[in-house]
């Protein structure tokens, strides 16, 4: 019995003793781990493969060495190791991550584990060390860090935009500076809030905050416009994006905010949309002041021509006349100076001799200055004054001056036109001895609607814009144009100052005054318009000419007048309720009718009109009321082209 529990006893500690060799063999076997065993004072006993491959140390030169030479300088004077082995032991076990010295004298990034060893009796018996390598993950980590540490300064250095985070409830969890900025808010007053704070009451009860985050939620995305508010209250118009924030598994962690003050963007497409509003209402409002002055100007030519009006009426006839050019004239600037405020003004440059602006101009003014019993004296060169702009754009400028000479003037009083050339300069200067302009109004008087001498009486009101448009015009010729006046009652000078070329010539054709045309021989016309008055008038002018004249009310009756009476000349006006111009003017084309000029008469003149008449096939745009030296023109223009369709006709006929 005594023999076979000695046995036992044997097999059992060969047993153990090979379970110790075979874990001895484990442990030695470990690379990635430096694994051994200290003494109570924290020498090295014990040394693994993984331990001198991460520490440098081969067995015979660390065993018996104090555990200490693995660490740093400052964890030494720190008495670091001490105090590690001191909590190993008061807590069985501390574990830490730090930097540790290889034999090189490298240092490596390392997570320790310290184990307190103890004998069956309790007695501490040493400690058990495990030593990894965790550098390469802390250079991650550092290199995350580092990222995320620019990421935040970055997003702290925004100020155009607000960017911050919100939890899913809508909380917000970061504000970066460009959300202080624009939204007024510290960080210490805003964060934990929910981001409704934000929206405006309104779309507080609507719901819209948490419809934005449940859209977002949904889609991916919630991208919208509209009104956000600051801390002190006031609105602004907001852009924002709002982008749900997942994690790893797919749950959402809450939101991505961006919001972007469009203010001032939308101050800019207000002003734009409001722009194109006023353009379409002037050019509206022009044609609607045009169609009524329409058959008052034809009525007042076709009387002028009539050589049995009474003599008494003929001045009334006069007066008038230069009314209706009066209205018609501030119709054009208001439309103008609309233009040169939205930058749609176009100068059609070409070369002509400036003499020709300048006798267009005193011609078109002749009445105006004549009425108030004005002496004018011009002065020009005898030779060419070559120019190359647009003429008709710089007499209306000169014009605006002359008118403002005669209006502010005295009647029977003095106006001097004189124009020279002073070196590689256009210098004309209008002289009047009227009421003059005081010396704090001379800054303002070229301002829109500025009326500084309204005051004086026998001077007729207008809108204040004749100064102001001639100005543009001529800074759009690259020039300028000032104004000097002693002080009130001692007249007034304006200086008009334009650069000249520097080949003193003119194109063949450049001046547009004295150009002559052929006079009108009678011919059929059809005047086209369903503003009755307009017509009749048009009608009742063209007949004094000696034309023959049939009057259509619409479209339809158009073509079906035109196929019996075959006009030679169309007189078409372009909206008409039961058809445009620009289809009846096809129809009428289609007809075999013979060559007919067809000329569109409308109340829209600005420069976009007439490029889309004369783009589509019509000879020629008159404007209303058509200037009777407009509608001759147009006369004569019809006259040459039948004369050269019957050249054309003939020549076919001998061939």
């Amino acid at each position: 019995m005594r023999q076979e529990k000695s046995n036992a006893a044997g097999a059992a500690a060969t047993t153990l003793e090979q379970g110790s060799d075979r874990f001895r063999l484990l442990v030695d076997s470990v690379v990635d781990y430096a694994i051994f065993m200290l003494d109570t004072e924290g020498r090295v006993l014990t040394w693994n493969a993984g331990a001198e491959r991460l520490k440098g140390y081969r067995p015979a030169e660390v065993i018996g060495r104090s555990f200490e030479i693995f660490y740093p300088a400052e964890a030494l004077s720190a008495g670091w190791p001490k105090q590690e082995l001191r909590i190993a032991t008061e807590q069985g076990r501390f574990e830490e991550e730090g930097w540790r010295v290889r034999k090189d004298g490298s240092t490596f990034w390392a997570n320790v584990v310290i184990t307190a060893l103890r004998g069956t009796d309790g007695a501490l018996v040493g400690f058990a060390k495990v030593t990894r390598d965790l550098t390469e993950r802390r250079r991650h980590e550092e290199a995350l860090r580092g990222s995320e540490e620019q990421f935040r300064l970055l997003l702290e250095s925004v100020n155009d935009y607000a960017i911050y985070m919100l939890d899913v409830e809508g909380r917000v969890l970061t504000w970066n500076s460009g959300a202080q900025a624009i939204k007024g808010y510290l960080e210490s007053e805003v964060v934990g809030r929910n981001f409704a704070m934000f929206f405006t009451p309104e779309d507080i009860a609507a719901g819209t905050p948490q419809a934005e985050l449940e859209t977002a939620a949904r889609t991916g995305r919630a991208e919208s416009e509209g009104w956000r508010m600051r801390k002190d209250g006031t609105p602004f118009w907001a852009g924002v994006v709002l982008t749900p924030v997942h994690d790893v598994t797919g749950l959402l962690r809450g939101y991505a905010k961006v919001t972007r003050d469009l203010s001032e963007q939308r101050r800019m497409s207000d002003l734009e949309q409001s722009s194109r509003r006023m353009q379409a209402f002037m050019a509206m409002l022009a044609h609607e002041l045009r169609n009524p002055l329409a058959p008052i100007r034809n009525a007042v030519s076709a009387m002028q021509l009539s050589p049995t009006l009474p003599t008494q009426l003929v001045g009334l006839t006069d007066i008038i006349g230069r009314q209706i050019w009066h209205m018609t004239r501030l119709v054009d600037d208001l439309l103008d100076v609309s233009r040169i405020a939205t930058g749609k003004i176009l100068l059609k440059r070409s070369a002509f001799d400036f003499r020709s602006v300048v006798e267009l101009s005193v011609e078109a003014t002749r009445s105006a200055i004549d009425a108030r019993r004005h002496t004018l004296t011009v002065r020009l060169p005898d030779v060419p004054l070559p120019m190359n702009g647009d003429s008709t754009r710089l007499a209306q400028a000169l014009q605006n001056l002359l008118n403002n000479a005669a209006r502010y003037t005295p009647p029977e009083g003095r106006i001097v036109l004189t124009v020279e050339r002073l070196g590689d300069a256009l210098v004309t200067t209008l002289s009047d001895n009227g009421i003059g302009i005081a010396a704090e109004a001379q800054g303002r008087i070229f301002e829109q609607f500025a009326q500084e001498r309204l005051g004086t009486s026998g001077i007729e009101p207008g809108l204040g814009l004749g100064l102001s448009l001639a100005r543009s015009l001529v800074e759009l010729h690259g020039g300028r144009l000032t104004v000097q006046s002693p002080g009130p009652r001692m007249g007034s000078t304006f200086v008009m100052t334009l650069p000249m070329p520097a080949v003193d010539a003119v194109a063949p054709g450049g001046g547009e005054a004295g150009s002559g045309a052929p006079d009108a021989s009678a011919m059929r016309v059809l005047v086209v318009d369903d503003n009755r008055d307009s017509a009749d008038s048009m009608a009742a002018l063209l007949e004094l000419m000696g034309h023959t004249v049939r009057v259509a009310y619409g479209a339809e009756e158009a073509v079906r007048t035109a196929g019996d009476f075959r006009p030679q000349t169309v007189l078409l006006d372009l909206n008409m309720p039961d058809g445009d111009g620009f289809s009846v003017m096809k129809r009428l084309r289609a007809q075999a009718i013979g060559p007919v000029y067809i000329a569109a008469m409308t109340g829209y003149g600005q420069q976009r009109d007439r490029d889309a008449t004369l783009a589509t096939g019509f000879r020629a745009h008159l404007t209303k009321p058509v200037q009777p030296e407009h509608l001759e023109q147009a006369m004569s223009e019809a006259v040459a082209h039948q004369r050269a369709a019957g050249a054309d006709r003939a020549q076919l006929t001998n061939s």
